[in-house]
């Protein structure tokens, strides 16, 4: 199956035209999640900056978990102060096109990083989890101490979906919620789902995260929360992510292959949708080709032989 990029294809390659041959531009475009990006050039006659601007629906979740810290990390001097970001996005960056990397190499990585905007952003809760789970983890056990469950974490980055995460001492549990709107999508993302599941019981796949699955009723983690959708058009994954998944070597690959599990999930939903339709197109011609085939010749009579031509005298 295909994998999809975490960083955004587009920003990537307009950025990397625009450091061969600065100019102008004002661009809108968007990204999974209903997120907006806008690129433009301030000042038309300063070619060579740029000021990129992104707006995430949940962003005042993120910011709550600490969401602008990670990328003040992350793009240093690049990333506005809130009274400097553009009016009706969430965070801006400044970018100089003439202040950039000389080396390729050092280019691309910067190119890279600012392509994955939207991915650091999504990445503060999971490193709030993280840490918290390795704080308990540090914590000596009492004997009859019964496992410490810090509050849940909800990031509702679709209006009816949202990303649970649950730290405690010995798992970060990542709960998903999704919402299948048609029959044949809630039938086709069972059988994806049920795979996940399925799959971990492989010898190459024992190291996996393991995966549940669960229709209408939500998991018990959560269930105390209100405004869960209990429909038969709502679905629960949940991932429990186990310390050697959170480790400082592991963690950030972690966390962006996490992320792209619901686009990972729905694209994989409609392509497989795309074929089942291109099959049924070739069968009905197939069968429409049997029945043209199977028509009687109004050229011959009822024993075969041809019919008497009428000629025109």
């Amino acid at each position: 199956m295909l994998s999809l990029e975490p960083a955004n294809r587009y920003l990537a390659d307009t950025l990397t035209e625009k450091y061969v041959t600065p100019s102008s531009l004002d661009q809108s475009f968007v990204d999974f999640d209903s997120v907006r990006y806008h690129l433009t050039t301030p000042n038309t006659k300063a070619k060579h900056q740029l000021l990129l601007s992104m707006d995430v629906p949940c962003w005042n979740e993120l910011e709550s978990y600490g969401a602008r810290d990670v990328l003040e990390r992350e793009y240093g001097s690049l990333l506005l102060g809130q009274e400097s970001t553009e009016d009706g996005y969430s965070v801006s960056l400044a970018i100089d096109l003439e202040k950039g990397p000389e080396s390729l190499e050092e280019r691309a990585s910067l190119i890279t990083s600012i392509s994955l905007l939207k991915r650091n952003a999504l990445a503060a809760p999971f490193e709030r989890a993280f840490a918290i789970h390795k704080d308990l983890e540090s914590q000596p056990v009492r004997e009859g101490e019964e496992d410490v469950k810090q509050e849940v974490m909800a990031v509702h980055y679709r209006p009816e979906e949202a990303i649970y995460l649950i730290p405690s001492r010995d798992r970060v549990t990542c709960i998903f919620s999704t919402i299948f709107k048609e029959e044949t999508d809630r039938i086709l993302g069972r059988v994806f789902l049920q795979e996940f599941v399925d799959a971990r019981r492989r010898p190459s796949c024992q190291t996996a995260p393991q995966v549940l699955y669960s229709n209408r009723e939500p998991p018990l983690e959560i269930r105390h929360l209100k405004g869960l959708d209990m429909t038969e058009k709502a679905g629960y994954v949940t991932f429990v992510l186990f310390p050697r998944h959170i480790t400082p070597q592991t963690s950030a690959s972690t966390i962006t292959q996490i992320q792209l599990f619901r686009d990972y999930l729905h694209y994989h939903i409609k392509c497989s949708k795309a074929y089942l339709h291109s099959r049924l197109r070739v069968r009905t011609n197939e069968f429409l080709k049997v029945l043209n085939r199977a028509k009687p010749d109004e050229s011959l009579n009822e024993d075969g032989k041809g019919k008497d031509r009428k000629t025109a005298r």
